[in-house]
């Protein structure tokens, strides 16, 4: 069993930018996403990956994720995955002792940026940079599977 430790936040400001090193554009959808785990299809430019995680809320959940030919990730996006699809760019920035991970999102949920740390134990300590806002890992609008169901753009 995998299990992923990621704290989600807002991001405040733009001030991060000057601080990612690398960037790339992903492209994902879901086959499945029930109450129990999501099942999704996530690719890049390059690599193409199945993902299965757990849909209990926190910030502690299993997931399970498998190399995937580029394209067949492409044919089921496009032909298979509910819609709207995900897009986003992802950046990465490193700070403190950690690799943060700042999403932010095109299409429907263009607007929304939020940062993702992963710790390897749920009371790992972290430094906090300036442009860290409020956390959201118990909020299950801001994971990815929701806002397929309900796109930023309709939140009121």
């Amino acid at each position: 069993m995998a299990a992923e430790i990621e704290r989600k936040f807002l991001v405040l400001g733009d001030g991060w930018r000057k601080e990612a090193h690398r960037s790339e554009l992903l492209r994902q959808g879901y086959l499945v996403g029930s109450e129990r785990a999501s099942i999704r299809v996530r690719m890049s430019d390059d690599r193409a990956w199945l993902n299965i995680k757990s849909a209990t809320l926190g910030i502690s959940r299993r997931e399970y994720e498998y190399p995937i030919p580029w394209q067949d990730a492409r044919e089921i996006l496009d032909n298979l995955c509910a819609g709207p699809l995900i897009e986003k760019t992802r950046h990465f920035v490193n700070h403190g002792d950690h690799l943060w991970e700042i999403d932010e999102f095109l299409g429907d949920n263009a607007g929304l940026v939020v940062a993702e740390v992963e710790l390897d134990h749920p009371d790992e300590a972290y430094a906090s940079p300036d442009w860290l806002g409020e956390e959201v890992s118990d909020d299950p609008r801001y994971y990815n599977v929701s806002l397929v169901r309900h796109p930023f753009r309709d939140w009121s």
